[in-house]
């Protein structure tokens, strides 16, 4: 049996965290598009598509992070399992607020990635457009709701 070659490191804490979910990846590849996507999400990219990722990780194709999303040789089911158990252990009963943004923002031209023309909820009428989700969580021990 051959041994597989351990993952290559980026950054360090990336590395770290990435490393809680390593067991849910039986192929070295994939457990580095994880990461590298997580690179990808915490980086200054202007567009965070997957060839600006491939780009700033210093892939020479983004074809490797694709295939990670889109031929799952792992569970999506077990990875959010393990998020959940991590973020619940992290919070030890603390009680949080989350916050979710999805507004959308009017985009001209055709130079930004998964822009299409559709409702924008802030603008109240279709544009070329894109949809972000935000998410967010607050620790704070009493909150009253935003109107």
């Amino acid at each position: 049996m051959v041994e597989p070659r351990p993952a290559k490191q980026i950054v360090k804490f990336v590395d770290e965290y990435c490393l809680l979910y390593k067991n849910l990846f039986s192929d070295v590849r994939n457990f580095e598009a994880f990461n590298y996507l997580h690179i990808g999400c915490i980086s200054d990219l202007k567009r965070k598509s997957l060839p600006e990722i491939a780009r700033i990780v210093r892939l020479n194709n983004y074809q490797g992070l694709h295939h990670f999303l889109t031929t799952q040789s792992w569970k999506v089911e077990q990875l959010r399992k393990l998020k959940l158990e991590l973020i619940l252990k992290v919070l030890k009963g603390r009680q949080i607020i989350l916050i979710i943004d999805k507004i959308g923002d009017r985009k001209k031209g055709n130079t930004t990635d998964y822009v299409k023309h559709q409702y924008i909820r802030n603008l109240g009428k279709v544009e070329n457009g894109e949809h972000p989700t935000l998410a967010n969580i607050s620790f704070l021990p009493k909150s009253d709701p935003i109107l």
